[in-house]
């Protein structure tokens, strides 16, 4: 339920102050920093382009070619005109009026094979891991990412209390608030207990810390998967990329698709599909190296 005042249906209030109840509303119903702060960019470019014009269907139209002119992807275009579509059922339930988004045409959009790494890149990468000042810290994130395919915001929140040792498995709070329990392996229980053991702090909650001791963020995480890739010769990668590697390298070991959503938390199994398509072409791989008559 939206916690805010009501504007008079049919009174047309500045776009700022629409914006900003927008971007409150999204607040409130638990949106990522990141995708409020997509949306705020969105909306602020669109409201430069129109300037002191009047909202249209042919706007809208002209400010698409405006995009493609400019070079924006089909992706980055796509969710442009989501923002606004998004924007204006918003403002429509308190001040009336058309939505002039909701007859315009999002350009399809390829789909793009997720990125993952083979058996080698992520030895490689534990490997390296763990040299240097924060070598256990570092070796736990990789095996525990590689173990369990979490996210990277789930990585940075995990506390001490929901990990159980005994039976392996993690306690995950997703996007949304849902609560799921995700298992992960012996090398990463292993990796988890030489750290902590060796910790400097032992009642902080947060599991993993950076050099001044506070819990380490999404943003520290990225930098520190991006200096080991860097030590073990691996083309750019992202800790999300270690999340497809867990997920593709299950299904490629026999897991089935069911399971592997429940894992990774997808809500829709559609998300968790795109792995087949890993998995299918890479058994094509194989099968054109071995197969005799291939």
């Amino acid at each position: 339920m939206m916690n805010m005042k009501p504007t008079k249906r049919g009174y047309k209030e500045p776009f700022s102050v629409s914006i900003e109840r927008f971007l409150s509303f999204l607040n409130q119903r638990d949106y990522s920093s990141h995708t409020i702060r997509n949306y705020k960019k969105d909306l602020e470019g669109w409201f430069l382009f129109l300037g002191k014009r009047k909202e249209s269907y042919p706007l809208i139209r002209e400010y698409l070619a405006d995009m493609i002119k400019r070079n924006f992807s089909r992706k980055t275009i796509a969710r442009h005109l989501s923002s606004l579509r998004s924007f204006y059922n918003f403002k429509i339930l308190s001040e009336g009026g058309d939505n002039p988004v909701s007859t315009t045409m999002t350009p399809k959009i390829g789909q793009r094979l997720p990125k993952f790494l083979s058996f080698d890149e992520i030895n490689r990468l534990i490997n390296v891991s763990s040299s240097g000042r924060f070598g256990k810290r570092n070796r736990a994130i990789i095996e525990l990412f590689y173990s369990s395919g979490i996210r990277v915001s789930e990585l940075s929140s995990l506390n001490i209390a929901d990990i159980n040792f005994h039976d392996e498995i993690i306690k995950i709070i997703s996007k949304g608030g849902a609560e799921r329990t995700v298992p992960f392996g012996s090398y990463a229980r292993d990796a988890l207990l030489e750290y902590l053991s060796e910790r400097r702090l032992k009642d902080e909650d947060a599991v993993f810390l950076n050099r001044f001791n506070e819990r380490l963020t999404s943003r520290g995480i990225w930098l520190i998967i991006e200096s080991i890739r860097k030590k073990a010769g691996i083309p750019h990668i992202s800790p999300h990329t270690l999340r497809h590697t867990c997920a593709t390298h299950l299904l490629e070991q026999g897991a089935d698709i069911r399971s592997v959503q429940e894992f990774l938390g997808h809500k829709l199994l559609s998300t968790t599909q795109i792995y087949t398509h890993l998995t299918t072409r890479r058994l094509k791989e194989i099968y054109d190296k071995a197969h005799p008559r291939a």
